[in-house]
């Protein structure tokens, strides 16, 4: 396996290659991270590793959006993560590639990238500005019959988004603007689908394209069954209720 010590930034959200990550960085330790991959040449990757922060743990205070001006900042590289950075942090991430670094007059950054490759954290250096992790690349295989439950996870998905936005006619996307790649599909759905942050993180470690689509085949379903039967309740509203048996 291919392994690389990484920056790490901590969210309370999950990465999927392929997808686009905006942030505003404006806390001290990932601000400092990125001067260091400003420091990359534009003509190399600017590489660093996402993962999503665990149920109960502390959030980082940096995340897309806008800080909350009346948040106190933590400092130090693993503030609010306790002694044991590692345990806070779902085992496995995506690395990013910042596409766009843009520094803002009082510091703060704008960045834009974009998920790459699944990694598998092995451990967690807290010993510099910010927090580091030694990763290992996840292959990404395939896996049985990922090419006719790609076909079954878009109608699916097609079905979801048509009861989620009370559509009658058509859906939100055409077949044609959809892609037809078993792992681009499962990608897609897996960020675009209104999941929580544990069901997603599921998604991300199955241990293959058709492993993936086979649950959210199961999920999107259920919840296209769930909005069905709530035909009065705002689509705002159900991404606030459990709905999802998983």
């Amino acid at each position: 396996m291919t392994t690389a010590r990484l920056p790490l930034f901590p969210l309370n959200a999950v990465l999927f290659p392929g997808l686009v990550l905006p942030l505003n960085v404006f806390e001290e330790r990932y601000r400092a991270m990125m001067r260091e991959l400003l420091k990359t040449d534009e003509s190399e990757p600017r590489r660093f590793a996402v993962v999503a922060i665990r149920d109960g743990h502390e959030v980082a205070m940096t995340a897309p959006g806008m800080p909350d001006p009346t948040a106190v900042l933590h400092r130090g590289p693993a503030a609010g993560f306790g002694p044991a950075p590692l345990d806070s942090f779902h085992p496995v991430g995506c690395v990013a590639d910042a596409a766009t670094i843009r520094e803002r007059p009082d510091g703060s950054f704008e960045v834009l990238a974009t998920g790459t490759t699944r990694v598998r954290l092995l451990s967690v250096d807290a010993g510099g500005p910010y927090l580091t992790a030694e990763t290992e690349e996840l292959p990404e295989e395939t896996g049985e019959g990922a090419g006719a439950l790609a076909e079954g996870v878009m109608r699916a998905f097609v079905n979801y988004q048509k009861r989620l936005a009370g559509a009658r006619e058509r859906s939100l996307s055409t077949s044609d603007e959809l892609p037809d790649e078993p792992a681009v599909v499962s990608y897609l759905v897996a960020a675009a689908a209104m999941l929580d942050t544990a069901t997603r993180q599921r998604l991300l470690e199955a241990p293959d394209v058709a492993a993936r689509l086979r649950a959210e085949l199961k999920l999107l379903r259920s919840e296209t069954a769930v909005i069905r039967h709530l035909p009065s309740l705002p689509a705002v509203d159900l991404t606030q209720t459990p709905t999802s048996p998983n």
